[in-house]
């Protein structure tokens, strides 16, 4: 008898079943339905009805209030006013974005590559923040920066200036502010990339001869780039929504668009140039993520 005669079932019987992990392997995952998927329906639900219903209306209110059309986005334009909000919304962001990279990096690097004790204590004390209500941390801020505050009271005992310096509502007060409520929005997405490289990139860079700084620049900072990109933009997005630190840190020249919207709600029920700004803060938040899509792609972000 041959080997394939061997092999092949005899005339009239049915042919051996396959086992039953085979034959789920042989369908493949895209002819099944996932039951699973049921398990999101109350999230889900929960999203439409307290997040995207009201933003909707929100958002639908710029073209039908006070009149159906595009007269709030015109108004929007011609208004020097709104400009000026919007270009200081951008420029606040834009100069607190790239700080609480220079910050944040050095500290992810030591969260990544220290021992674990210093690593466990630089998670604790980023952690820590997220402990604490918003509006406490922001009080704590203007007791810091406070003309007889401690911070002052520190340079003026050091000699370093001769009097208190102006620290709160102005520029600066709304930018420490702002560091420091964001800074872990850089530090845990660099740290996620840099436990992913592998040290062997760098000895390796070492070895063929590369001083330590162009390793660093031409081999270690590349590969941190999804981690850097993104707590960058993480930081660049909550910061063009930002409310509460503006308005208790800043004067009335760093006034922010989330300051504009609450404004023309609570003061004169212009729902619908509300919609507008939201619309436009929207559309900024979309171009930063459509930008960080191009740069180094979000399933390298979700990785």
């Amino acid at each position: 008898m041959s080997t394939s005669g061997a092999l092949m079932p005899h005339q009239g019987e049915a042919p051996p079943a396959r086992p039953a992990g085979r034959e789920r392997a042989a369908t493949g995952p895209a002819g099944r339905f996932d039951r699973r998927v049921f398990l999101l329906a109350p999230a889900v639900l929960l999203l439409i009805v307290a997040f995207v219903s009201p933003v909707g209306l929100l958002l639908s209110r710029a073209f039908t209030q006070p009149q159906v059309g595009l007269q709030n986005f015109a108004d929007l334009w011609e208004r020097r006013g709104f400009l000026q909000v919007l270009w200081n919304t951008v420029m606040i962001s834009a100069t607190a974005t790239p700080i609480c990279v220079l910050l944040g990096f050095p500290v992810a690097h030591a969260m990544t590559h220290g021992s674990a004790r210093l690593r466990r204590w630089l998670i604790f004390i980023v952690l820590v923040p997220f402990w604490t209500s918003l509006l406490v941390r922001t009080f704590a801020n203007v007791i810091l920066l406070q003309r007889n505050g401690p911070l002052n009271t520190m340079l003026v005992g050091l000699g370093l200036s001769a009097e208190p310096l102006p620290l709160l509502y102005n520029m600066t007060g709304l930018l420490v502010g702002a560091v420091q409520v964001l800074l872990p929005f850089v530090i845990f997405p660099l740290h996620a990339a840099m436990l992913r490289i592998d040290p062997a990139y760098m000895q390796a860079a070492l070895t063929l001869g590369a001083g330590p700084i162009r390793a660093f620049w031409r081999v270690y900072l590349p590969l941190t780039m999804p981690g850097l990109l993104t707590g960058a933009t993480l930081v660049f997005i909550s910061t063009l929504g930002y409310y509460v630190t503006p308005a208790m840190l800043g004067g009335p020249r760093q006034t922010m668009i989330a300051q504009l919207i609450q404004d023309q709600i609570a003061q004169f029920g212009n729902w619908g140039m509300a919609g507008a700004l939201s619309l436009l803060l929207l559309a900024v938040s979309g171009v930063m993520l459509l930008l960080l899509q191009l740069t180094v792609g979000l399933k390298a972000v979700a990785r």
